[in-house]
């Protein structure tokens, strides 16, 4: 904690000597270039599988540190848009988050980071005779499911089965109407007491439940565009835009990306995340 602080003073002494010395300035460039860097990260709670990993990546090639954050990104992008937070760098979810902080003068520039997708996870040996969406609407299937979980989770859900025309048969065979907890839900399905539910594709690879899960495609028609984008992007309050810009282009570079693609995302720079990218319209105006 002291050296954390203590890194901070030096920052903070180094910037109000530049400001307010120019006879300072040579010294202090030289000084600030010694100085460890730091960068603080936001993102959606969903993105930690990958950004963990990839952030001791980033260290390991830059020396650059990283304080990282992951949590719902609806509350982190309201607390940015209201002033009552602060980060470098934010990943969020949903596209129309990150225009609305691009219109609010708070973030500087954002690109497409990665995308989701969804699938049907059934145990292993799919007991229920689960093959497709309407399935999951036939008398006697134990569907799994966390209505109150919080958005876009539950949303999501919601929009593949409005989508389908699934709504009112496959909520007849949910098991607990008032699930909270994806994460805890999904053992349901593990342990055999549910025969189906659909999930984020990268639950599938989550070592937890990988092993004890099979899995059926949800034709893309029917998934909701809002959930399926994540963006990164460097916000204004980060007076180092460099230090920012060189974590977005690493992030959103080949090696960065591969660590999206092996928690089960679709890496942006992929081809299919560029063929959602044109179909998404996901660039910043």
């Amino acid at each position: 904690m002291e050296k954390s602080i203590s890194r901070r003073s030096v920052l903070t002494g180094l910037v109000a000597c530049g400001t307010g010395a120019l006879a300072s300035t040579a010294l202090a460039s030289e000084t600030k270039a010694d100085t460890p860097k730091n960068l603080r990260v936001w993102s959606c709670g969903g993105l930690a599988e990958a950004m963990r990993p990839a952030h001791l990546q980033f260290t390991k090639e830059t020396g650059i540190d990283v304080a990282y954050t992951g949590a719902f990104a609806g509350a982190l992008g309201k607390s940015l848009l209201m002033g009552k937070g602060e980060t470098d760098v934010f990943a969020g979810r949903v596209l129309a988050l990150a225009k609305n902080l691009r219109k609010a003068q708070k973030m500087s520039y954002f690109k497409p980071l990665c995308f989701t997708s969804y699938v049907i996870v059934t145990p292993k040996g799919n007991p229920g005779e689960i093959h497709e969406l309407k399935d999951l609407g036939r008398a006697g299937v134990r569907v799994a499911m966390a209505p109150l979980a919080s958005p876009p989770g539950s949303q999501s859900v919601m929009g593949i089965l409005k989508k389908s025309g699934l709504t009112e048969a496959v909520m007849k065979n949910v098991l607990d109407k008032r699930a909270s907890c994806i994460q805890r839900t999904i053992t349901e399905v593990t342990e055999g007491r549910a025969h189906a539910m659909i999930v984020e594709r990268r639950l599938t690879v989550d070592p937890r439940y990988a092993n004890h899960l099979e899995i059926i495609e949800i034709p893309e028609e029917f998934f909701p565009e809002g959930p399926l984008t994540f963006t990164v992007g460097v916000m204004n309050s980060l007076q180092d835009k460099a230090l920012g810009a060189q974590y977005v282009d690493w992030i959103t570079g080949p090696t960065g990306q591969k660590f999206f693609a092996q928690t089960g995302f679709i890496p942006a720079n992929s081809p299919k995340g560029q063929e959602l990218c044109q179909k998404l319209g996901v660039h910043d105006d």
